[in-house]
């Protein structure tokens, strides 16, 4: 039978970050996942891109991982919130000594970063293709059955699996979710004029259409699309031809990037609000979309999961040092307490912000408009904004601030 301190059923973006962080502080995991890394690290852009919250990239770079991402992302200098094209945006242009807002990094080149660092680390036995058979979570500690035959013991099980966690079913932990009906359109291409390190945020009646910066190729300008659709209509967007897709989005954001080209494939998924009635059970923590799925309107799905991350390192660590059993319900209840009121208001606030800008007609568009100019012209309301969107608001773990935990 092996052991480790951690059992991480999950290793995606959220659970090898996890890894990763612990095993920076001597802790030991064991990564099952089912998915086949020939496929999720193959060559190629999917267009899917996330923002690394500032905050949260100063965890990957205490973590030890700066070497490795360093050139693979395009900054965020800035941030442009419109009600449609009409006038009255909001900008969030931070002081040159404050720093990038964030950065912004190719999924896949994420996971590839990740990967390559679990496989080098000595504290984390990565399993790929294997998934668990079997899970028992007792007074003892979990013992888990995996699909390559082996049996693996640890104090705690973290379930990374995303939003249809099965070990968040089978622990009967209760979820509140809705569908907007809406789906997301993901894709990149490339455009005539620089993007000059901003994201922008146009609201439309059916959803966001964000503009996010990517990092140049060569002299080709580019930048991923996160285009909200009505659902009835995803499935034609897919089908429509590159040209005829590439024209619907230039006039989406009224052609401020210039003529665009070199459309990268185009994938989407339903959107949908989801919140676990709570993140720990006997010998259990819920990490990532496992416990929360928000709203993409402000880009911090993954920066919620990562302030998981920082959140359960610090508490497993501080438990450690005290000689105390990883699995201890006074360690769960600390992160449950921890990130129980930040993951319900973010998401609350998405969901709000979500509805706000979904309600058609002048007049609401033009009391949308009021209140960006009014958040515009208010500095420390606008400060306030500024530290939601780097993750630097609410009672951060040490990581977050860039310290070892």
């Amino acid at each position: 039978m092996e052991k480790a301190d951690v059992l991480i059923l999950g290793g995606g973006l959220v659970g090898c970050t996890l890894a990763l962080a612990l095993d920076a502080h001597g802790l030991t995991s064991i990564v099952v996942d089912p998915a086949d890394p020939v496929v999720t690290l193959a060559p190629g852009f999917d267009g899917r891109a996330s923002a690394i919250a500032s905050a949260s990239g100063r965890m990957l770079a205490a973590i030890g991982l700066s070497d490795r991402l360093e050139g693979l992302g395009c900054p965020i200098a800035s941030i442009r919130v419109s009600d449609g094209l009409e006038p009255g945006a909001l900008d969030f242009e931070p002081d040159a000594d404050d720093g990038a807002l964030g950065v912004m990094y190719e999924n896949r080149a994420l996971r590839i970063v990740l990967n390559d660092a679990a496989v080098a680390a000595s504290g984390i036995d990565l399993r790929m293709k294997t998934r668990a058979t079997s899970v028992d979570r007792g007074a003892a500690g979990v013992t888990a059955t995996l699909s390559d035959g082996t049996t693996v013991r640890a104090p705690l099980l973290v379930a990374a699996e995303g939003r249809n966690s099965p070990t968040r079913e089978a622990a009967g932990i209760k979820i509140a979710r809705w569908s907007y009906n809406h789906n997301a359109i993901i894709t990149a291409f490339d455009h005539e004029y620089p993007h000059d390190n901003c994201a922008f945020e146009i609201f439309y009646p059916a959803g966001p259409f964000a503009i996010l910066p990517l990092s140049d190729e060569g002299a080709r300008h580019r930048s991923a699309l996160v285009w909200t659709v009505s659902a009835r209509d995803a499935a034609g967007m897919l089908k429509m031809s590159d040209r005829a897709f590439l024209a619907e989005a230039a006039k989406g954001m009224g052609g401020f990037l210039g003529s665009l080209s070199n459309l990268a494939p185009r994938s989407t998924y339903p959107l949908g609000f989801h919140h676990a009635a709570k993140v720990t059970a006997e010998r259990l923590a819920l990490v990532g979309d496992a416990g929360h799925g928000i709203h993409p309107i402000a880009g911090q799905g993954l920066n919620l999961g990562l302030r998981d991350v920082a959140t359960l390192t610090e508490v497993l660590v501080d438990g450690k040092r005290l000689g105390l059993d990883l699995g201890d319900p006074a360690l769960l209840t600390r992160y449950e307490r921890w990130r129980g009121f930040d993951t319900l208001s973010v998401a609350v606030a998405t969901d709000t912000l979500n509805r706000i800008f979904s309600v058609p007609g002048k007049t609401a568009s033009a009391v949308r408009r009021f209140g960006l100019s009014a958040v515009q012209a208010i500095p420390p309301l606008k400060a306030r904004f500024m530290a939601e969107a780097r993750g630097e608001s609410g009672d951060l773990p040490k990581l977050l601030q860039g310290f070892p935990a």
